[in-house]
């Protein structure tokens, strides 16, 4: 009679060796030989699946991962001061800013908001219109939504990254959050390029969400421009370095202290 072979020990063994390899290509390709393993994405989906907000979960690109690491590491205290806040950028503020206003409202906040219609980092940037608005409104706080004029640039990083920095630079110590643009599209950069020069957890993301547009297909209707906002909100809690008071408001909208409206040719 032939003597049975116990396998249990073998079969143990290489189980636990393919465990080892996929818990190691989670974080980065596996070489073994002349052969390559591509990184699972395990550990990016963790880190995602982290975050709070569906929006940020099903916007699966590498843009966002580098936003979602470069994050507030912990969160802080909310702010619970009165602010005068400064809200600056393209035509998505028609959309963005009576929401904020609603909230600015709500919580003792002051919002003035400039609109610079088809305005870009490179007007912004060149001009010194911020600091101009900062000298004059003196705000303790910044929203800045720019980069939907500036999707399809080519080679966008040699041509806007002196103006972003120069936006950023003009903000100072002034706490500020940078809205990327809702992406109807691809970009070509302009996302990467803001939250290269963005301090961590002041730039959040938008391209990947749901957007409901008008009819130029481009801009969000104003419901969904206020659900925007929303998430804009909840995400700022957990991620940005300097959250202030914005509880939900009763109001669907409201106005700012003043709206300063500026042509392209400006």
């Amino acid at each position: 009679m032939k003597r049975r072979r116990n396998y249990l020990p073998l079969w143990a063994l290489l189980v636990a060796a393919l465990v080892a390899i996929a818990c190691v290509s989670a974080f980065g390709p596996v070489r073994i030989g002349g052969y390559e393993m591509k990184d699972s994405g395990l550990a990016r989906a963790l880190i995602i699946g982290q975050q709070t907000g569906p929006e940020l979960v099903t916007a699966g690109n590498d843009t966002l991962a580098q936003a979602i690491v470069t994050a507030a590491p912990e969160p802080v205290p909310v702010d619970t001061a009165d602010k005068t806040i400064l809200f600056i950028g393209d035509s998505m503020l028609d959309g963005l800013y009576p929401r904020l206003a609603a909230y600015a409202s709500h919580n003792g906040h002051t919002l003035y908001a400039v609109i610079w219609y088809s305005s870009t980092s490179e007007k912004w940037g060149a001009s010194g219109r911020l600091k101009s608005y900062i000298n004059r409104l003196s705000p303790d706080y910044i929203f800045i939504c720019l980069g939907a004029n500036e999707l399809f640039v080519k080679n966008i990083a040699d041509k806007r990254d002196a103006y972003v920095k120069t936006i950023i630079d003009e903000a100072g110590d002034i706490p500020y959050l940078w809205i990327g643009p809702p992406n109807w599209k691809p970009d070509t950069g302009i996302n990467d390029l803001i939250a290269a020069n963005a301090a961590p957890g002041t730039f959040f993301l938008s391209d990947g969400m749901s957007f409901e547009r008008g009819k130029d297909g481009a801009h969000p209707t104003r419901t969904s421009a206020a659900q925007w906002m929303d998430s804009v909100v909840r995400w700022m809690p957990a991620h940005h370095p300097h959250p202030i008071r914005l509880d939900v408001p009763d109001a669907s909208s409201g106005r700012a202290r003043r709206v300063f409206v500026h042509q392209p040719n400006e």
